[in-house]
């Protein structure tokens, strides 16, 4: 009896904070107001999939640079995050600490700083200028949009993956040395498959937003990298058309709980037959 009072604030939280706006977004994705009644219409569906597949092109632009994002977190944040885990490195407690300060500051003004970095007369072209090499200018294009989400994604990647490997029974390594095992064996028998949780939450703390960001595509890209959640915005906040923004907001969701649920089979298949 305890217990379900003490799950009772969270009951009350989920419902507000989740089940709420999911339905209000289903509501609005199936309904439209004409003459002042509101009734059923799957319109917003119907303009998702026609345009000549110009809105199902930028869903897929989005889940695409969404990935290529998470993948570039994944490969820079598992060195980084193993590091930080080491059991003989004695400055992780410090390079922690320098990964969380810059999730301290603003989401907004750390996106606006690379504005300063990456236009024509910014920091970078200015230091290039000084060695004598050629400037680069890679502001408002795709690059930069991903350059911002590995910036600001990064740190949701390292440090689950880093919880996940400090986790880790001492023990087990130590028992696979003893049999002999070199240490690509360790990492790949051992380590990999007891770090997957972290992998997992990592992936989906990065993809997610990543997926749905419409604050790094309108700076870094300038307004002309249009993504999905730029659209969604604009259909919203501009064009006052909800049927349409909330269907493509529910596409959007089916979308990535569909990865979501793609990557967590894949990876529980890996790591059994990686244990066997």
């Amino acid at each position: 009896m305890k217990q379900r009072w003490l799950s009772g604030p969270y009951l009350i939280w989920m419902a507000l904070f989740i089940i709420v706006p999911m339905f209000m977004v289903g509501f609005h994705a199936f309904t439209k107001t004409v003459g002042g009644e509101t009734i059923f219409s799957i319109d917003g569906f119907r303009d998702t999939f026609g345009h000549d597949g110009m809105y199902l092109g930028v869903m897929w632009r989005s889940v695409r640079v969404a990935a290529i994002s998470t993948v570039i977190c994944l490969l820079l944040g598992y060195p980084v995050a193993y590091i930080l885990a080491s059991r003989e490195y004695s400055l992780k407690t410090t390079l922690v600490f320098l990964f969380a300060v810059p999730m301290w500051i603003n989401y907004l003004l750390r996106t606006y700083a690379w504005l300063t970095l990456l236009e024509t007369n910014g920091v970078l072209n200015n230091i290039l200028g000084r060695l004598n090499l050629p400037s680069v200018n890679i502001l408002y294009t795709e690059g930069a949009v991903m350059l911002g989400m590995v910036y600001n994604f990064l740190p949701f990647m390292i440090l689950p993956i880093r919880t996940s490997l400090g986790k880790i029974d001492y023990s087990l390594i130590e028992s696979a040395q003893d049999l002999g095992a070199n240490p690509l064996t360790v990492f790949r028998r051992v380590v990999l498959p007891l770090s997957i949780p972290g992998v997992i939450s990592g992936i989906t703390m990065v993809f997610m937003p990543a997926a749905t960001t419409f604050v790094i595509p309108t700076l870094l890209g300038g307004g002309q990298y249009i993504m999905i959640g730029n659209l969604i915005e604009r259909q919203f906040l501009l064009a006052r058309d909800w049927n349409f923004g909330a269907s493509l907001s529910l596409i959007l969701m089916v979308v990535i709980l569909v990865s979501m649920a793609f990557i967590n089979k894949v990876d529980k298949d890996d790591v059994g037959g990686t244990l066997m």
